[in-house]
């Protein structure tokens, strides 16, 4: 039997839709954000959001992980954990 604690689907809509938010104001001048983003990235244009959860390799930890630290070619935002949350859960 799967138990979720009260609240929780309601919770991960919440995180969806605020990460939708954050990915629309900072990560769409780059990256298509779009459910159906086909572009997998080149050095022109990095890879769309529905490309980057294709990817064999993309799990939530993997995300966070990416989220948190500076890349050269990104800018560096400073993403809060909860907004890296957010952002995780939408992609």
């Amino acid at each position: 039997m799967l138990v979720l604690p009260l609240g929780a689907p309601g919770a991960f809509a919440q995180n969806v839709a605020a990460g939708e938010t954050v990915a629309k104001t900072w990560c769409a001048g780059c990256h298509d954000v779009g459910a159906n983003g086909r572009n997998k990235g080149s050095d022109a244009r990095p890879p769309a959001f529905a490309s980057i959860a294709n990817m064999s390799s993309t799990t939530a930890m993997s995300l966070s992980v990416f989220l948190s630290t500076p890349h050269g070619r990104m800018p560096d935002y400073n993403l809060s954990r909860n907004e890296i949350t957010n952002v995780s859960a939408y992609i």
